[in-house]
């Protein structure tokens, strides 16, 4: 397997990615298989215990040959082992996984060292002294291997070796310019003769798409929920609120029509959880414990922070009727509805919050895009019911998934979703939007609560009606409510399933 995150590493996450990568060959181990899951090292993993380096890669990049360390990481089971792969180019910016190089040149920097990642995979792939049954990718970081495996004379070996590719977020495609820029194709690759076709992207004729590189090249694909592999086959309709193939429908039509397109659901694990509730007291600890902790550690915006100080201490001493809660990043695909306005410019999540003032407390934790980040704190100055926490500990996710009442994730679309999972596990029915994974997690009036609509507006109304309908049941009907508290935390979406899934699917595919 080949990805940009690795959640088994510590630091190894940022988003689902992390997490499948970590769980995925986990289950597969259980059905027999051994893996090994490569990522760049990014200056962070080559310290961690029992890392030592078993060799060294030749690799052609830039128009040089690059010395490229290869260090191996034990795993608790001895059917996983994590390879990483260090050079200076892979910490472009320091150390961290992705970097950010503003609007003028996107993906610019994360372009350049996840080509290299690409030339680094083929390169281990290839000297292996046995052939893998298949390489796994994983999103469009590691998609430039279908190109080298096509076009490189000295990869031609990698021919032979089925070759899967798994779509996590389309919206992502690693776009860099064809030439002509120290970050493109020419520039990664001099030596290679290369088949415009087979790389360009549809919208801009002059720049190479790693995510269709991918989409055309690789023996099968899937998206990570039957339901999102449905909705990309069809373009985007934004009057419509719809986010669909962005921009890549027609590839991903023929794949489809090829019979090499799938959707296979994200698992999730279900260890035995403590069915206590956590107390009010213990949860406003925590808080105030990670906000003054960010704070003396310069993690995050000082004032948001600060700012949900004094909201947290302003906040009832006894636990509220109905305790609302929200975790994940702050991004146009997850805030764009919390965040939509209605005809009289009021935002959906301020409808929610002043509709239940009385008797709700809404908590969100996340963080991301800046301006998101403002308008939420600056909407909490004016909400003594919202408490919103501009970061992310996993303690105080775990505590707010087991706390809750209703979890709103009125996402703008959703390749599969983690934390619905998550939450319906914990006996916390959600909210939710229904597309992609979402649709395919939560049904509704049976272990959750479903929106959906015509136009963003229309979407963003419905969800408000929706969270008052659920906040109704619970305060009225208990025994519905205790019903549907049931079906989400019995609702089991094991990684076992999904695992299957992929060997029978895709593994066996014939090059």
């Amino acid at each position: 397997m080949a990805a940009s995150e690795n959640a088994a590493l510590p630091g190894g996450k940022v988003g689902g990615v992390g997490d499948v990568v970590r769980d995925l060959p986990r289950a597969l181990a259980r059905e027999g298989w051994r893996s090994k899951v490569l990522t760049p090292e990014y200056g962070l993993f080559a310290g961690l215990p029992g890392a030592r380096k078993t060799g060294q890669l030749d690799v052609a990049f830039g128009g040089r040959q690059l010395a490229v360390d290869v260090i191996s990481i034990a795993d608790e089971s001895d059917d996983i082992e994590h390879i990483v792969f260090a050079h200076p180019q892979f910490a472009p910016q320091g150390p961290k996984i992705y970097c950010d190089d503003g609007h003028a040149r996107p993906f610019a920097s994360d372009a350049g060292k996840f080509a290299l990642f690409a030339a680094a995979t083929a390169a281990y792939v290839r000297n292996l002294a046995e052939p893998p049954d298949v390489v796994h990718l994983h999103d469009w970081h590691a998609a430039l291997y279908c190109l080298l495996r096509q076009f490189d004379p000295t990869a031609e070996a990698l021919q032979a070796i089925p070759t899967v590719y798994t779509i996590h977020n389309l919206a992502l495609q690693g776009i860099r310019p064809l030439q002509d820029d120290p970050s493109s194709l020419a520039a990664w690759f001099p030596q290679l003769a290369v088949d415009a076709d087979a790389v360009v992207d549809p919208r801009y004729g002059d720049c190479i798409n790693p995510m269709a590189t991918a989409v055309r090249l690789a023996d099968a694909l899937n998206t990570v929920s039957p339901t999102y592999a449905s909705e990309i086959l069809r373009p985007n309709d934004p009057e419509r609120g719809f986010r669909g193939g962005e921009g890549l429908e027609a590839d991903l039509a023929a794949a489809d029509a090829n019979g090499r397109l799938f959707g296979i659901l994200n698992g999730c694990e279900y260890p035995r959880l403590d069915r206590r509730r956590p107390g009010w007291r213990r949860l406003l600890d925590t808080i105030g414990g990670d906000l003054y902790e960010w704070i003396v550690n310069h993690k995050g915006p000082r004032e948001i922070h600060e700012d949900s100080i004094e909201h947290l201490r302003a906040l009832p001493k006894r636990r509220p009727r109905n305790l609302l809660t929200s975790i994940g990043r702050l991004t146009e695909q997850k805030a764009q509805l919390l965040l939509q306005r209605n005809s009289e410019g009021a935002t959906a999540i301020e409808k929610i919050l002043g509709s239940h003032a009385r008797d709700t407390v809404v908590m969100i934790l996340g963080s991301g895009d800046p301006s998101y980040e403002r308008e939420i704190a600056e909407i909490a100055t004016h909400h003594k019911n919202l408490l919103f926490i501009c970061g992310y500990s996993e303690q105080l996710s775990d505590l707010l998934y087991r706390t809750g009442d209703l979890f709103l994730m009125p996402s703008s679309f959703e390749p599969c979703g983690i934390s619905q999972m998550l939450a319906m596990r914990a006996a916390q029915p959600c909210v939710v939007h229904a597309v992609g994974g979402l649709r395919d997690t939560v049904q509704h009036d049976v272990n959750g609560f479903v929106f959906d609509g015509n136009s963003p507006l229309e979407q963003a109304e419905n969800f408000i009606d929706t969270v008052s309908h659920a906040i109704a049941i619970k305060n009225v009907d208990q025994d519905l409510w205790l019903k549907i508290r049931g079906a989400a935390r019995n609702a089991r979406y094991r990684w076992t399933d999904s695992a299957r899934q992929y060997v029978d699917k895709l593994y066996f595919r014939k090059p």
